[in-house]
């Protein structure tokens, strides 16, 4: 399974349920491969899905639809408070019943992710529906804080990394692969960028979290990179 059921259940039974699930954390910067590698670790073990920077992308996106500032910290934690975000079993994300999957995955899109992604109340606000998605018997959850912040408890938090020019040649082919115009150069400037603002922030800044696996996927393929962390899961367990 790669998903998560948000609908409602009983305080007492999803706090057994959240104390009898494992957690898996995979955390790195953009165009890592960190989505790809947990949702293929998640499909692997059984487990839930939580793609977090998903989370923030919804965010913007129900911002710029409302009309609202990505500046705007107050009313972006109003917007974090009650996302209506749903993500399926077959990998479409919902926003209010609407499919978004396609529109959250553009370049501005990620921008725009980043740029909301520094406000300590939206922050505040989606913290609680990312530790909703701990379910028995596992959860896989991707991000740039997942394993220092929304579940420091993880039973194995993985730092996964690629050199700044590797990761622009992968988001750069993706891009081409999906008949989406590009420049390699362009790419590059902005992962550095972006790198740059993740790593800086006061809140949450992107960095391992205490005891991480460091993974360097520079020259690892996917597969390879998803037998490292299971077999480095098997080693933990």
């Amino acid at each position: 399974m790669v998903a998560c059921n948000l609908d409602r259940v009983p305080a007492s039974l999803a706090a057994l349920d959240a104390r009898q699930a494992l957690v898996l954390t995979i955390d790195g910067p953009t165009a890592s491969g960190k989505g790809t590698i947990a949702q293929r670790v998640a499909q692997s073990l059984g487990f839930h899905y939580l793609d977090s920077g998903a989370l923030y992308r919804v965010a913007a996106l129900a911002a710029t639809r409302a009309g609202v500032s990505l500046d705007d910290a107050a009313a972006l934690a109003d917007i974090g408070a009650s996302l209506p975000v749903r993500f399926e079993p077959d990998g479409r994300v919902l926003l209010a019943g609407d499919d978004v999957s396609e529109a959250i995955r553009t370049e501005p899109a990620g921008q725009a992710a980043s740029r909301v992604a520094v406000h300590p109340p939206l922050r505040e606000a989606l913290l609680a529906l990312q530790r909703g998605f701990q379910h028995a018997p596992g959860l896989v959850a991707d991000g740039r804080d997942m394993g220092t912040v929304v579940f420091p408890q993880a039973a194995l938090k993985v730092f996964l990394t690629a050199t700044p020019e590797s990761r622009a040649d992968r988001r750069y082919k993706q891009l081409i692969e999906k008949g989406i115009s590009a420049n390699l150069m362009a790419l590059l400037q902005d992962l550095q960028q972006r790198d740059a603002r993740d790593q800086s922030r006061a809140v949450a800044p992107l960095k391992p979290a205490q005891g991480a696996y460091l993974l360097d996927s520079t020259g690892l393929d996917v597969d390879q990179t998803v037998e490292q962390v299971l077999n480095r899961w098997a080693a933990r367990r």
